[in-house]
Order: structure tokens, then C-alpha cells, then sequence
């Protein structure tokens, strides 16, 4: 992996999308927000979001969430609710890239609950309680940082996959294995230098000094390595 790749969701700038029939409280939390430096995008209803998601994926061919973002979310509202589209979203593979915050009644709590158990990542109870819940969405947004990092460290490592030759996919096979060079050279019929020449690549390219190191990567990427 080359430094072009090094992960850009670190740097990015943080979004929070509020999500909340109530004009009142869809002002208040960006107000909240405003005061401790976070910018917001506020949205009036389920169905208004996800034509702002519609709208923002039919122009940019990125895949989102690509900023450190996520959803304080109503989970009553009319049309769609918030359980709704926190399903959806689920579906679509979203969670848990964009952490959603549910905001709820105290007749909520134990739909909320089950929420957090299927990958919510909180819920707040209304009347909010301003610093708890604007604390809570600074872990958030730092959780959708960490997952887009490694998101990113993911995608990169499969380039340098894709990159590896098939002699190279050989020697790294066998180096995960615990193989030394010497045996190797004789699994495939080539030199040892060529072994080790061909083994500093793909230490090269995926970006690691030992050979733990390249099996610890390959056991977090999954089977796409081709080495099964």
C-alpha cells in the first residue's frame, strides 16, 4: 500500500444528521451543536433523509458514510419511523460506520433497548439532558472515525492483494504457514534467494515486517486473500 492510501477518514470533518419531526428540537440540538464546534445537517422527517441519501448518492459514486458522521434519530415520527429506517439502513450495510442515537420517550426505553442490541449505538431519553447526550455523540462520531479507518486499511490491503503475483500469492501461502525460506525454495522448485526476494515484496506491499504480521493481516481481511 502506498501512502496514497493511507486512510483519509481520520482528518475529515465530522457530520451529525438530525433526524426529528419537531422544529423546535431539530433547532435546539443544532444550536447544542454549534456550541461545541460540531456541525449538523438537520432533517425533518425519515422519509426527508433518505432523499437526501438518495439525492447524494445518485452525484457522488462514493461509498457513505466516507466522513466520521452519525444519526441523532427520533424513533417515533410520522411516515417512516426511525425504526425504520434504522432497519433499513441495517440492510443496507451502513451500521456500524454511521452510529445512530435514538432519541426517545420514556415508553420507548424498551424498544430503544432491543435497538442497542441489533447495533444501535444509544438512546437518549427525551426531555435530553444536553452535555450527556452531546457527549455521547462525540464518542459516536469517534467510533465512525475508527470504522472508516479500518474500512479504508481493509480496502487497501485488498488492492495490495490484488496487486501480489501468483508466485508471490505462492510464497506468502507458505510464509503464513511458518514455512522457512529453505523449504519453500524446495515446495516450488526455485532458489532461496528468489524466495526471499519474492517474500520482501509481499512484505513490501501489504505493508509488514514479519510474518505474524502478514498472518495477522490476512486472518482480519478474511478469506479474500486467496491463500485458503
Amino acid at each position: 500500500m502506498s501512502s496514497a492510501s493511507t486512510p483519509s477518514a481520520a482528518s475529515a470533518i465530522p457530520l451529525v444528521h438530525v433526524i426529528d419531526d419537531e422544529e423546535v428540537v431539530r433547532d435546539a440540538l443544532a444550536w447544542l451543536l454549534r456550541s461545541r464546534r460540531l456541525l449538523s445537517e438537520l432533517h425533518a422527517s425519515a422519509d426527508a433523509f433518505v432523499d437526501w441519501l438518495d439525492h447524494r448518492e445518485a452525484h457522488d459514486p462514493r461509498p457513505w458514510p466516507d466522513a466520521p458522521c452519525c444519526l441523532v434519530l427520533d424513533l417515533r415520527m410520522p411516515g417512516t419511523t426511525g425504526l425504520q429506517l434504522f432497519d433499513r439502513l441495517v440492510a443496507q450495510g451502513r451500521i456500524p460506520a454511521l452510529p445512530v442515537i435514538f432519541l426517545t420517550g420514556h415508553g420507548d426505553v424498551a424498544t430503544a433497548v432491543a435497538t442497542v442490541k441489533r447495533g444501535a449505538f444509544d438512546f437518549i431519553e427525551k426531555p435530553l439532558a444536553n452535555n450527556a447526550l452531546v457527549d455521547r455523540i462525540e464518542a459516536a462520531l469517534e467510533h465512525s472515525r475508527v470504522q472508516l479507518v479500518q474500512r479504508e486499511v481493509a480496502l487497501g490491503r485488498q488492492r495490495a492483494l490484488d496487486d501480489l503475483t501468483d508466485r508471490e500469492r505462492e510464497v506468502m501461502g507458505l510464509v503464513v504457514e511458518g514455512q522457512p525460506n529453505k523449504r519453500i525454495a524446495d515446495r516450488l522448485g526455485i532458489s532461496v534467494r528468489t524466495v526471499e526476494v519474492h517474500r520482501a515484496r509481499v512484505f513490501d506491499k501489504m505493508q509488514v515486517k514479519s510474518a505474524v504480521e502478514l498472518a495477522n493481516a490476512l486472518r482480519v481481511q478474511g478469506p479474500a486473500d486467496g491463500t485458503a
